[in-house]
């Protein structure tokens, strides 16, 4: 299991994490909502989401994710404990709340629910015009054929897929393809569009001068 999460106080962040990490959960961190803005749920099975960040909130992050199609369950873990709060958190589209201080054994809990409550009911075929792909068999077809993809080129056709009219930066782009922790290169977006073009077809990946790239049906 691999989980998100977007805390400003480093220490706690980095001691839950750690906590996590020996009960056997992947876990990476963010510091504010504007880091976590491309997050599209690709790779993570849990979000942990602080309400109280600078700049954006955390309730400005769960409200646009939600609007942006993204279905990772997301637990808001917050000092803020009163009820009206909770309810707007849940109301924004969070999944389960939970109040600092908690016990490590709690948090694993919750998130091993979460992955339970949403195992086979999240949407696995993507569809847009004559393009289809299947996210749990990582399959991909051109009206009707079958396309082969290479990793990177299915994890770029469905950050396309889930987000049909956004124009995708390049940052948003390596955002989706690696981890947070790996070493990125800009220049091989554009190498990666050029062979998806390849194999779906030049005019359905556009390029946005200046801003990036979206996906045509």
């Amino acid at each position: 299991m691999r989980i998100l999460m977007v805390e400003d106080e480093a220490d706690l962040a980095r001691r839950t994490i750690a906590s996590l990490a020996r009960a056997g959960i992947t876990g990476e961190w963010l510091a504010t909502a504007e880091d976590a803005a491309g997050f599209a749920g690709d790779g993570f099975n849990a979000l942990i989401v602080d309400l109280g960040l600078p700049g954006a909130s955390g309730l400005d992050l769960v409200r646009d994710l939600r609007r942006r199609g993204v279905v990772t369950p997301i637990l808001i873990l917050t000092a803020r404990s009163s009820w009206q709060e909770k309810v707007e958190g849940l109301n924004a589209g969070a999944d389960d709340f939970l109040v600092k201080p908690v016990r490590s054994e709690e948090l694993v809990a919750r998130l091993h629910a979460l992955a339970r409550r949403t195992a086979g009911h999240l949407v696995s075929r993507l569809a847009n015009g004559a393009l289809a792909l299947d996210t749990g068999t990582r399959e991909a077809w051109l009206e009707g054929r079958p396309v082969l993809l290479t990793r990177n080129e299915f994890r770029l056709l469905k950050a396309f897929l889930l987000e049909p009219s956004r124009t995708l930066s390049r940052e948003a782009i390596v955002d989706r393809l690696y981890a947070l922790d790996t070493e990125r290169d800009l220049n091989t977006v554009e190498v990666l569009v050029g062979r998806l073009r390849r194999k779906i077809g030049r005019a359905r990946v556009v390029t946005v001068r200046g801003f990036g790239y979206r996906l045509e049906p």
